[in-house]
């Protein structure tokens, strides 16, 4: 197929219209095709472009690889081995890049909903950020449990390794944002939908004495773990489309 059906496939499973839409209202944002050498045979899914990605591409015989965090972001005045190794990799390869950010995150059955389902969610009570067809950041009721079951069972499913929790409230309603999506009115509406719990990654201190002082559980698996959960279901909606999609997960980062 082309690249711009693979784009086509993508956007029909998370429409770039919601990271435009987000982008509209002040995110930022790189989402798209990135890189394009035009045929693509076979696609490997991988959380970041790195340079272990590509290889393994490379080696898996992938001519594209499709990743959630944009594989261009900060600006590119020049590339090279040194500044953009991963990408460099990609072009003398002649492999092509589709990155799916935002409109991941917040796409109904993507990312921050995968989060949802995994940490015991099903329906949210409020969703924080609504955007059409999709949106960022939900509240939601769980089996009740202790924080430090509640924990477990999030590194058991995710899986993550590196998890770093606080408090002590039993676990009752859980409000959670993918990534490094924490931030003061992040908390707000966590307690403002009665939430017991927040999970979320990359905390700033100031946020973590934020949500102590507010008397909330704070959970912080780290960014890859939160978010690669939901990216691996994402390729596997993708593999019944195309077919030959293998995933790459970084278990450095887990």
């Amino acid at each position: 197929m082309l690249s711009r059906n693979l784009y086509d496939i993508v956007n029909g499973l998370a429409p770039f219209s919601l990271s435009a839409e987000y982008v509209a209202r002040g995110a930022r944002d790189n989402s798209g095709l990135l890189l394009d050498f035009g045929e693509v045979n076979g696609v490997l899914c991988s959380l970041d472009l790195s340079v272990k990605a590509a290889e393994e591409a490379k080696k898996m015989g992938a001519d594209c690889v499709v990743t959630h965090h944009p594989a261009i972001w900060a600006p590119l005045f020049s590339i090279s081995e040194e500044n953009a190794p991963a990408l460099m990799f990609c072009i003398k390869n002649r492999i092509s890049v589709l990155s799916a950010h935002l409109n991941l995150d917040a796409a109904e059955g993507g990312i921050d909903h995968s989060l949802m389902c995994a940490l015991g969610g099903k329906t949210p009570v409020a969703v924080m950020e609504t955007l059409p067809n999709g949106g960022y950041g939900r509240a939601y009721d769980v089996p009740k449990k202790p924080l430090e079951k509640f924990v477990k069972d999030l590194n058991d499913a995710l899986p993550a390794r590196r998890t770093v929790f606080y408090g002590e409230r039993e676990v009752r309603r859980v409000a959670s944002f993918c990534g490094a999506g924490l931030n003061e009115s992040a908390l707000r509406f966590a307690k403002e939908q009665g939430a017991d719990t927040v999970v979320s990654s990359d905390a700033k201190h100031h946020l973590i004495t934020a949500a102590a002082e507010a008397g909330l559980n704070l959970v912080l698996p780290t960014h890859y773990a939160a978010e690669n959960y939901g990216f691996v279901r994402f390729a596997e909606k993708l593999k019944k489309h195309i077919g030959n999609v293998t995933v790459f997960t970084d278990e450095r980062f887990l």
